[in-house]
């Protein structure tokens, strides 16, 4: 049979930001696949090194709506460690339930996506509908609902009062009993069953070769989460157990995420419970002394490691984030190997990628006589204008327009 190359983006109806996939196929089996970053770059590390640390906890909660604490909170653990700052147990604490909650709100999130990809749009209703309960309550603690704000160079901004944790541990209540509800509908539901298993197949070998992370790791049976193997935060003191499945699919990957549901509400009530007193943050050097930090952090989607180099001013002298999704992608081409095409939405939307967090830009110069070069934010800025210009892409006129009516 002839292969057929189809390309589905950069711009696509299906997908929710812009990236490019080509996919070979075979009458509708698939024979290659090949994904290419880079259509969504924000220039958000370069971003960083021009801006203060302060202003750089904001902006590095920029990179993903969804997963906005775990960067701010491993990008601070970076810095804390530069100025050898000690954290208040009530701030770690603090920082390890807003983490969970917000480990609750993506896994829902996502279990309504997935819904979605197969036809399962009333899984889509209920669990976007419960979804909102875990964001009314982090909209409670920190004043928002997406970028939460809540991190400081040092601790958080905001305490626990008496009312807030009645409230968390009433949420918490109501959204475990609803994920019980779709763990029942996932084990017995026999059209969703047929549907996930045996897609997306990564064995236990491939994840391990291929540096797979997050659930798409653990429902491959590979047990490893950095709450356990490299415990930042209140994570020592809070007994964390590793959610694993051996199914190496798309459904063992639901039953990971459901399973983690049920372990967060389990940790959000023990840290309440243990909730030390005490201060909330600790004074912060403005300038950060001369060093180097890596930091790493269990994203709802994976690890995420955030590398952070300062020169003892008040700006970092390099940021470096690699986003789960980055690890993640690869393992794709290996779970469509010999699929079919009405496979790949839900294969791809099972390691929960988020291209924003992971797109980069590297400028690499490939003239061994001249030397690289480095670019400010402004410079960068205006070679982005220059580089659409040059495509047929002028917006001096709109912006003539706009101020025109402004």
């Amino acid at each position: 049979m002839r292969k057929v190359v189809i390309p589905i983006g950069p711009q696509h109806p299906a997908l929710k930001e812009p990236e490019s996939f080509s996919v070979t196929l075979s009458g509708e089996r698939i024979m290659a696949f090949s994904a290419r970053l880079g259509y969504n770059h924000r220039g958000i590390e370069k971003a960083c090194e021009e801006r203060t640390y302060l202003q750089d906890v904001y902006l590095i909660e920029r990179i993903c709506g969804i997963c906005s604490h775990t960067h701010s909170t491993c990008f601070v653990q970076a810095v804390e460690e530069i100025a050898g700052l000690q954290v208040p147990k009530r701030a770690l604490y603090i920082r390890s339930i807003i983490g969970e909650l917000e480990r609750i709100h993506s896994h829902l999130l996502w279990l309504g996506v997935a819904g979605h990809e197969v036809g399962f749009d009333t899984l889509l209703m209920y669990t976007w509908r419960d979804r909102e309960v875990v964001m009314d309550i982090l909209a409670e603690l920190t004043g928002n609902r997406v970028n939460y704000g809540i991190n400081l160079i040092g601790g958080v901004k905001r305490d626990l009062e008496k009312q807030h944790i009645t409230d968390i541990l009433k949420s918490v209540d109501i959204l475990e009993e609803r994920t019980k509800y779709y763990i029942q509908v996932c084990k017995e539901e026999s059209t969703l069953i047929q549907r996930l298993s045996g897609v997306g197949v990564l064995s236990h070998n491939d994840a391990l070769s291929l540096g797979a992370v997050g659930p798409t790791a653990r429902a491959s049976d590979v047990a490893r989460d950095t709450r356990a193997d490299d415990p930042y935060a209140a994570y020592d003191e809070l007994d964390f157990k590793i959610v694993t499945d051996d199914h190496n699919d798309v459904y063992g990957r639901t039953l990971v995420r459901l399973g983690e549901l049920m372990e967060s509400y389990r940790l959000i009530r023990t840290a309440i419970k243990n909730l030390p007193e005490g201060l909330i943050s600790v004074k912060a050097p403005r300038k950060i002394p001369v060093g180097e930090a890596f930091s790493r952090y269990e994203a709802p989607r994976g690890e995420d490691v955030h590398y952070v180099k300062s020169n003892g001013t008040d700006k970092p002298e390099r940021v470096k984030v690699r986003a789960p999704t980055l690890a993640n992608v690869q393992t794709v081409a290996k779970m469509l190997e010999d699929g079919q095409l009405a496979d790949l939405p839900i294969v791809i939307a099972a390691i929960d990628p988020c291209f924003s967090c992971t797109d980069r830009l590297i400028s690499v110069n490939s003239s061994k006589s001249e030397t690289l070069g480095s670019m400010k934010w402004e410079d960068l800025r205006l070679y982005g204008i220059e580089w659409h210009r040059s495509k047929g892409m002028d917006f001096s006129a709109i912006n003539k327009k706009l101020a025109e009516r402004l």
